[in-house]
């Protein structure tokens, strides 16, 4: 089991710095990813994977990496405990939103990655290590889940991370809590 890292707050307790460093590598890729998403042209028949769309493909393939990793760690480390006088419907709250979280975060690219193989795209984690293509070249189905993952799970993902931000800031801000100083030592 990991440690846990003392806060300066009486009884407070911090995620460990691996876990740390992977959640702040998972926003600043969701962020990237986000950015590129909307700002790269449109796929269509024949399109190439050149320029933001080889990006998009870099960004996805490893931000599936790190939450792969991420999720590892989170099952074979426990987390820090609740602040005390958390109230039992917001600790369910939470817990769900982290299921949501994760399941995003895994679905996501792996529709795009499932897109991209569909259209016989190399997908690069790290843009380095080629992954396998996991559906056969031109599977009307990896057409439908690219569809699916821009138009609908993306969108799902990002009113998640809305919904964890604005949380994150009602601990801070109005509860006065310890919930983001785990994630933020130091605040």
């Amino acid at each position: 089991m990991s440690t846990v890292v003392e806060l300066p707050v009486a009884g407070a307790v911090a995620y460990d710095p691996v876990a740390r460093i992977a959640h702040w590598a998972t926003v600043l890729l969701v962020a990237a990813q986000f950015i590129v998403g909307w700002t790269m042209p449109d796929i269509h028949r024949g399109t190439l994977p050149v320029g933001l769309i080889a990006w998009h493909l870099v960004l996805g393939s490893t931000l599936l990496v790190v939450v792969v990793f991420r999720l590892a760690w989170r099952l074979t480390h426990r987390p820090p405990p609740s602040p005390p006088g958390l109230p039992p419907w917001q600790k369910r709250i939470a817990a769900i939103t982290h299921a949501a979280l994760y399941a995003l975060l895994l679905l996501v690219p792996i529709t795009g990655w499932a897109s991209a193989s569909a259209r016989v795209w190399v997908v690069r984690a790290f843009g380095v290590l080629p992954l396998p293509q996991i559906l056969p070249a031109h599977a009307r189905i990896g057409f439908r889940l690219g569809d699916v993952h821009g138009a609908i799970l993306a969108w799902a993902l990002l009113i998640v991370l809305g919904f964890h931000v604005l949380a994150a800031l009602y601990h801070r801000f109005i509860r006065r809590d310890t919930v983001l100083s785990r994630m933020l030592p130091g605040l």
